[in-house]
């Protein structure tokens, strides 16, 4: 019975823990044979956009290993000459591989990645196989499910650990405005429409902050229409990731207000210092207003952050190493 090489390089972080994840690979059913598979984490998109590099650096990885047959898991969005992006890029007659996770869609990662990885191995295993060398998305679907892909993979829960001094700042500013009379009555002044007004300016306020004050936004690298597209891409990740981590620490600063109030106050008191009617129902908007003011104060808690540490908690490894790289390009 023959035993294939194969050759997982992935890139550092998430792609080598996902390699690591579906290394027990066994061919299709009905396949003589079986599957060896090495997993090696090597940086191997770095320093480089084109997808043909990457291939060559893996066939570099293949001959090293003496691998019959190499995939790269890398976290790069690819495309093609035509300006399509790809879930997949091959060479059969060389039988190596690079598949871009986050055009799975960053759903059912590991089976979607096993599945997909299990189809190339297999194509470029047989000779007279009929496989697609480069398998592109839809222009509009594909471009959607690429985005989210991104965004998952910067995964913008990790903004809540990541920034101590924001959500400190934020707390801070959250015990002190609820006990404070004059925001009660502010909140009980507002109506709900100037309520998610203030809710969402305080995300805006917050979100475009860290982008100026991490230097988050990207800028192309040369003129190239396929520059400027691969930068509008980014940073529609980078917006949509810092929209999402700042509405988890907004929702998270919510409830712990709320119970921060419903601890400490009662209404009745309150209400006959301040010579109104007020019950326990007053305390959810009150938790609401309070939780406005609060995540406009972390977000300027946030720049006591270095950009080192607001960058890694945005992006995903693969993207925090291009930025730095090109910012040091740029100095």
């Amino acid at each position: 019975m023959n035993e294939l090489q194969i050759g997982l390089v992935a890139d550092p972080a998430s792609p080598t823990q996902m390699a690591h994840r579906i290394k027990d690979l066994d061919p299709p059913r009905g396949e003589d044979g079986s599957w060896d598979v090495e997993v090696v984490s090597e940086p191997f998109t770095t320093g480089s956009e084109d997808v043909d590099t990457a291939l060559a650096r893996l066939g570099d990885q293949a001959a090293e290993h003496e691998w019959d047959l190499v995939v790269g898991l890398t976290e790069l969005p690819l495309r093609d000459d035509d300006g399509h992006y790809l879930l997949i890029e091959a060479d059969p007659q060389q039988r190596r591989a690079v598949l871009s996770l986050p055009a799975l869609g960053g759903v059912r990662m590991e089976a979607r990645t096993r599945r997909a990885v299990r189809s190339l191995v297999a194509g470029m295993a047989d000779p007279t196989s009929t496989e697609e060398q480069r398998v592109p998305l839809s222009r509009v679907g594909g471009r959607r499910r690429l985005l989210l892909g991104m965004v998952l993979a910067n995964r913008p829960w990790l903004l809540v650990p990541g920034l101590k001094s924001a959500l400190v700042a934020a707390l801070a500013t959250g015990a002190v405005a609820t006990i404070n009379s004059t925001v009660w009555l502010l909140a009980g002044s507002l109506s709900w429409w100037r309520l998610t007004v203030a809710t969402i300016v305080s995300i805006a306020l917050v979100v475009g902050w860290l982008v100026i004050d991490g230097e988050l936004w990207d800028r192309p690298d040369d003129d190239s229409s396929e520059a400027r597209e691969r930068s509008r891409l980014y940073n529609i990740s980078t917006l949509v990731t810092l929209t999402s981590g700042v509405l988890i620490c907004y929702l998270a600063l919510y409830v712990v207000n709320l119970l921060w109030a419903l601890f400490v106050l009662d209404p009745s008191v309150m209400g006959g210092y301040l010579q109104m009617s007020l019950g326990y129902g007053d305390l959810f908007v009150l938790a609401w207003f309070v939780a406005s003011a609060a995540t406009v104060g972390g977000g300027l808690g946030s720049g006591l952050e270095s950009d080192d540490a607001i960058r890694a908690a945005t992006y995903s490894k693969r993207e925090e190493e291009r930025r730095n790289r090109l910012a040091r390009r740029r100095t």
